[in-house]
C-alpha cells in the first residue's frame, strides 16, 4: 500500500498571463530607473546634436524686445543662420576647452553675415548669460540716438507714429504689474526690415548717445523696448568713448572698473536668428485704460 506524500513547494510567482517572473516592488522600481537612464543616454547626444547646431528654443525672461517679443514667449532658434563658432554647442560644452576672450570673427565654421533687422540670440561679450535682441548696426556703420531718433550712417531712419497706449508691465523685484505710458512706432530700416517699437513717456534711457563707429567684426544691438532695454547703447559698454563724452549720454557714468554691459557684440558670439514663437505663457488682461500686446504664434519675425 502506497501513500501520496504531499511535498510543500515556493508559491508560484510567475505571471499567469506572460508566463515572466513576477518582481518585487524594489526590483521594479529599479529596472524602470535603469531603461529610464539607457533612454536618456541614447536621446541625449542626439539633443546636443540637434539643439547645438539645427534649431533650439529659448524663453524671453525680460520686455525688452515689446512688443516684438512677450515674456513667456517660446522661440525657435536657427543655429544654422550665422554658421558655427565656440559659442554654438548646447550646455556651453565649446567654450569648455577654448579661450572666450578673443574676438576671430574668421573662427566661425560656415559663418555668414547676418542681416540688418535681423532678432538674434547671441552670447554677452562680457556675462556668461544669452540676450536676444534686434541687430541694427552693422560693421563699419556709423549709429546715433538723437532725441530717441535713430540715425545710421548720418541718415534718419524712418520712424511712423502708431499710437498712444498704456500697459501692464510687470515689475522685476515683485509679482504686482505697473503701469507703463508709452508711443508705439513703426520703424523702417534702410534695407527695408520694419518692426513696431515702444518709447516709455515718463522714462528717459538712452534718448541721446554719442556717434558710435561699429568697429570691423561686431555689431550693434538694440532693443524694441528702447526705454526698457540695456543693449549695445549703454555707457557702461562704451568706456573710454564715455570718458571722453560726459554729457553724451542720458546717464552720465562715472567708473568703469569692468564692462559689463553688451557694447559691440563680436560676430564670434552670435547663436543664431530668432525664427518662431512656437508657443507662449504669455497672460494677458484688458482693461478700458490698458492694453495687450497680441503674440505672434506660429509667425516669423520677416513677417512685418
Amino acid at each position: 500500500m502506497t501513500m501520496d506524500v504531499k511535498h510543500d513547494t515556493p508559491e508560484d510567482e510567475t505571471d499567469p498571463e506572460s508566463g515572466e517572473e513576477k518582481l518585487s516592488g524594489l526590483q521594479w522600481w529599479l529596472n524602470e530607473a535603469r531603461e529610464m537612464v539607457m533612454t536618456v543616454l541614447v536621446l541625449l547626444p542626439f539633443w546636443l546634436v540637434f539643439t547645438s547646431f539645427i534649431y533650439e528654443l529659448r524663453v524671453i525672461p525680460s520686455e525688452s524686445m515689446v512688443p516684438t517679443l512677450l515674456v513667456g514667449d517660446r522661440v525657435t532658434v536657427a543655429k544654422f543662420s550665422y554658421g558655427y563658432n565656440r559659442n554654438s554647442p548646447a550646455l556651453g560644452i565649446g567654450r569648455w576647452f577654448t579661450k572666450d576672450d578673443v574676438n576671430d570673427p574668421d573662427e566661425r565654421l560656415f559663418g555668414s553675415m547676418p542681416k540688418r533687422g535681423d532678432v538674434v540670440v547671441f552670447r554677452h561679450p562680457n556675462d556668461n548669460i544669452v540676450l536676444i535682441k534686434r541687430l541694427i548696426g552693422m560693421p563699419g556703420d556709423t549709429l546715433q540716438m538723437k532725441d530717441g531718433q535713430l540715425i545710421i550712417n548720418g541718415e534718419p531712419v524712418k520712424r511712423e507714429f502708431v499710437r498712444r497706449l498704456r500697459y501692464r508691465q510687470k515689475h522685476k523685484d515683485a509679482d504686482q504689474r505697473i503701469l507703463v505710458d508709452a508711443v508705439e512706432y513703426r520703424e523702417t530700416l534702410p534695407n527695408g526690415v520694419s518692426y513696431l517699437t515702444l518709447d516709455n513717456v515718463n522714462k528717459v534711457g538712452y534718448e541721446n548717445t554719442p556717434l558710435f563707429t561699429i568697429p570691423e567684426g561686431d555689431v550693434f544691438m538694440m532693443g524694441d523696448n528702447r526705454d526698457n532695454s540695456e543693449d549695445s547703447r549703454s555707457p557702461y559698454g562704451h568706456p573710454e568713448l564715455a570718458r571722453e563724452q560726459p554729457y553724451g549720454w542720458d546717464r552720465k557714468v562715472m567708473n568703469f572698473t569692468t564692462p559689463t554691459a553688451i557694447g559691440y557684440v563680436p560676430l564670434d558670439h552670435l547663436l543664431g536668428r530668432a525664427d518662431t514663437v512656437l508657443f507662449t505663457l504669455y497672460g494677458c488682461k484688458e482693461t478700458e485704460t490698458t492694453v495687450c500686446f497680441k503674440p505672434r504664434l506660429w509667425s516669423s519675425f520677416k513677417d512685418k
